[in-house]
C-alpha cells in the first residue's frame, strides 16, 4: 500500500489493526498532509490537530469507539478523528455551508457523543457515560476523554475531576499536555506542567515508556497487584502523583505522545484498569507543519491560505475587524486611564488584547479558559478601585452569567464585558454562535447593554462603558467592520438611540451590527422601488430609548426591529415589552431576529441570508409590509416561522 494512498483504504477504524507498524507511522504523516490541504483552502484549526494525529490512531487501534465512548474536549482537534471513521471524502467540505463540522457532531457520526466547543466538558460527560455503564452493568463497554492541557484546569473540569473518585469502574482520561491552548497556557497547573516537561528529555520519555510497558502485565490478573509496586523507580511520576493520585487517579507518564506503537502498546494495558486513569502525554502543537510549529498561536485556527515557498501567504485585508478596532480603542482607554485592566479567559488574539499586552502587561490578565473566574474576579479588580475590561467571546459569556449576577451586578460594580463574536460567527457554527447574551444579560438590574454600528461608535460605547459606576456590556460580530457612517459620531448617552437616516415611509430600528444591511436595504427601496425608509441605530438594548421608539410606533408606520440575537428574549421582545407596558398599538412592528434552532456552519453571509437578516431580506420585508399596508398579524414575527 503506498503511503499516498494509505488513508484511501481507511474507510472504517477497525481497518487499522490491519496495518504494519511502519503503515501506522505512514499513516499519521499523510493525516497531516490531508488536514493542511482542507485547512488551507477553507480555513479551521490546524496546529492542534496537527499535534494529536498519532494519539488519535493509537485511541482508534485500542477502542472500539462504535461501542467504546470517546469524548473530545472543546472538539476542535478532532479532525484525524473524522478521517479515520469514514468522513475522507466529505473533509473537502469542511467548515462549508452544508458540509463537514469543524467539531464533533453526532449527525454526521455515531463515532461523534456529543457537538463540543467550549472547553471542560469531557470529563464530565465521560464521567456520566461511564456511570450510566456501571449502573446499567455494561462491563465491556470503555469510556475515554481527552483533555487539553489548557482545558484541564477549567472549572468544570476540576469539578468533574473532583468527582471521579465516585466511580467504580474504568475510566481513561488522556492529558494531551502541549503547553498552548490558543495562546501559551497561564497559571499554577501550567507552571507545574512546565517544570515536568523541562525535565524530561525525549530520552526520558522514551525510557519512562518502556518502563511503563514492563512493569504493566498484557493482561490478567496481575494488574491491580502491579499497580501497587509500579510508582517505585518512576520518577516520571512524581509531580504528576501529587497532584492526581490524591483526586483517585492513577497517574501515568509523561510519555511521547508521537510515538504510535509505544502508545499503542500502553493503551492497551491502560484499557484494562478496572478504575479511573490519567495518562499524561507530550505532543507537540503544529507537528510536521513548520510555519505551525513556528506559530501555533497564528495558526490555531487560521482563516484560508496559500504556501509560497515553504510559507504560508493570507490574502490582504480590505478591511478591518472588530476586534481589531476594539484591540486599538483599548490600549487607547488603557493610555487615558491607569485604572483600567484587562482580563482575558486565554483569548489574547481572538479577543484583540495583543497590543493591550504588549503595551501594559502589568495590567493585562489571562485567567486561563475559566470564564468563571475571569468574571469574579473582574468584580474583585473593581471593588478594589480598578476598571477591568473583560473581552470574551459571547458565546462563552455564557458559561459565567452566575457571576455576572452575584459578583458584578447584585454588587453594582462597574465593570465592562465587551463581547466579541456576538450573533452569527461564520464556519464555526452553532458551537459558537453568540446568540444568547441579550437574553441573558437584560434581566440583570442595573446592567447596562450596548451595540455600535461602526467603528467610532464601538469607540464612543467603551469611553462612555467606562465612564459609568456600575456594569455594562457590549456586542460586536465577528466580521470586518462597515464603512463609517456619514455624519460624526455623536457621544453615547444612557438611553438615547441615533437616528442615521429619517424615511416616511417606515424605519429600520437595527441593534448595532444590522444597521450595515439595513442601510444597504434602504437605499434599494430608494432607488428600485422609491420608497423612503429611515435607519436607526437604537445603541442601547437596556435602558431603551423610550420616547423615540415609542414615537416610531405611534406613527403607524411599518417598522421593523432588526438584531443579530435570537428573538426570543432580544432586543426586539425588549421593545414589545415596553410599548405593552405603556399601551401602544404594535400592529406596524414586526420582529427580525434569529429563529428558534440552531444554525449550521457556513459563511456569516451566508447564514444572514438563510435567517432572513441580509440586506435584500430586509428590503423584501419592508417592502411587503408597505405594500400591504401591514394586513399581515403580528404574530408571524419575520424569521422566527
Amino acid at each position: 500500500m503506498a503511503d499516498e494512498r494509505i488513508l484511501d483504504c481507511i474507510t472504517s477504524p477497525h481497518q487499522l489493526r490491519r496495518l504494519s507498524e511502519s503503515q501506522l507511522t505512514a499513516l499519521a504523516g499523510r493525516l497531516r498532509e490531508r488536514i493542511i490541504q482542507v485547512v488551507s483552502r477553507n480555513g479551521g484549526h490546524l496546529a492542534s490537530n496537527l499535534g494529536i494525529t498519532e494519539l488519535t490512531i493509537a485511541l482508534h487501534y485500542v477502542f472500539d469507539f462504535s461501542r467504546d465512548h470517546l469524548l473530545w474536549d472543546v472538539g476542535h482537534q478532532c479532525y484525524a478523528h473524522k478521517l479515520l471513521t469514514g468522513r475522507d471524502k466529505a473533509f473537502e467540505t469542511l467548515r462549508q455551508r452544508g458540509g463537514m463540522s469543524g467539531f464533533p457532531d453526532p449527525h454526521e457520526s455515531a463515532y461523534d457523543l456529543f457537538a463540543t466547543g467550549h472547553a471542560g466538558t469531557a470529563i464530565s460527560t465521560a464521567l456520566g457515560m461511564a456511570w450510566a455503564d456501571q449502573a446499567a452493568g455494561r462491563k465491556a463497554t470503555r469510556n475515554v476523554a481527552v483533555v487539553g492541557d489548557a482545558s484541564i484546569v477549567n472549572g468544570l473540569s476540576m469539578e468533574g475531576i473532583n468527582n471521579v473518585s465516585l466511580l467504580n469502574r474504568q475510566l481513561l482520561i488522556i492529558l494531551n499536555d502541549n503547553s498552548m491552548a490558543i495562546d501559551r497556557t497561564s497559571g499554577a497547573m501550567a507552571r507545574m506542567l512546565d517544570r515536568v516537561r523541562m525535565t524530561h528529555t525525549y530520552e526520558d520519555l522514551r525510557q519512562s515508556t518502556e518502563s511503563l510497558l514492563r512493569r504493566l502485565p498484557v493482561v490478567g490478573d496481575g494488574l491491580g497487584h502491579a499497580l501497587q509496586h509500579i510508582k517505585q523507580g518512576l520518577k516520571t511520576t512524581i509531580y504528576g502523583a501529587q497532584l492526581f493520585e490524591g483526586l483517585g487517579f492513577s497517574y501515568f507518564g509523561p510519555i511521547d505522545g508521537h510515538d504510535v506503537i509505544a502508545m499503542i502498546h500502553v493503551l492497551q494495558r491502560l484499557a484494562q484498569i478496572q478504575h479511573p486513569v490519567l495518562l499524561h502525554v507530550y505532543t507537540q502543537k503544529g507537528r510536521g507543519c513548520e510555519y505551525a510549529i513556528e506559530d501555533p498561536c497564528r495558526f490555531h485556527s487560521p482563516s484560508a491560505y496559500t504556501v509560497q515557498g515553504g510559507w504560508p501567504v493570507f490574502p490582504p485585508k480590505t478591511r478591518r475587524t472588530w476586534t481589531d478596532i476594539f484591540g486599538d480603542a483599548l490600549v487607547e482607554l488603557g493610555d487615558s486611564d491607569e485604572r483600567v485592566v484587562a482580563i482575558t479567559a486565554a483569548m489574547p488574539d481572538g479577543a484583540g488584547l495583543v497590543k493591550f499586552r504588549s503595551r501594559y502587561p502589568k495590567r493585562y490578565i489571562d485567567v486561563g479558559i475559566c470564564e468563571s473566574n475571569a468574571l469574579a474576579m473582574a468584580g474583585g479588580l473593581a471593588k478594589g478601585g480598578l476598571r477591568p475590561v473583560v473581552a470574551v467571546y459571547s458565546t462563552f459569556m455564557q458559561r459565567a452569567m452566575d457571576q455576572v449576577f452575584q459578583e458584578i451586578c447584585l454588587q453594582n460594580l462597574p465593570v465592562l464585558i465587551c463581547m466579541d463574536r456576538a450573533g452569527l460567527v461564520g464556519a464555526d457554527g452553532a458551537v459558537h454562535h453568540g446568540f444568547m447574551d441579550i437574553a441573558q444579560l437584560r434581566p440583570m438590574p442595573g446592567m447596562v447593554l450596548m451595540a455600535p454600528a461602526d467603528a467610532p461608535e464601538l469607540s464612543a460605547a467603551l469611553k462612555f462603558g467606562m465612564s459609568l459606576d456600575g456594569p455594562a456590556a457590549i456586542r460586536y460580530p465577528r466580521d470586518d467592520v462597515p464603512a463609517d457612517l456619514p455624519d460624526p459620531c455623536p457621544p453615547f448617552e444612557l438611553g438615547k438611540a441615533r437616528v442615521i437616516t429619517k424615511g416616511d415611509c417606515g424605519a429600520f430600528l437595527c441593534y448595532g451590527a444590522m444597521v450595515e444591511q439595513a442601510l444597504e436595504a434602504a437605499e434599494t427601496l430608494k432607488s428600485e422601488h422609491g420608497l423612503s425608509v429611515g435607519v436607526v441605530n437604537a445603541r442601547f438594548a437596556k435602558p431603551l430609548d423610550v420616547a423615540l421608539i415609542s414615537a416610531l410606533i405611534a406613527s403607524g408606520k411599518p417598522l421593523l426591529v432588526c438584531e443579530d440575537h435570537a428573538v426570543i428574549g432580544g432586543f426586539g421582545a425588549a421593545v414589545l415589552e415596553m410599548a405593552c407596558e405603556r399601551g401602544l398599538n404594535t400592529v406596524n412592528v414586526r420582529l427580525l431576529g434569529l429563529p428558534d434552532r440552531f444554525v449550521a456552519h457556513a459563511s456569516r453571509r451566508e447564514q444572514l441570508v438563510e435567517v432572513g437578516l441580509d440586506a435584500v431580506n430586509l428590503a423584501a420585508t419592508m417592502r411587503d409590509l408597505i405594500q400591504s399596508g401591514l394586513s399581515s398579524p403580528l404574530g408571524t414575527f419575520g424569521s422566527l416561522d
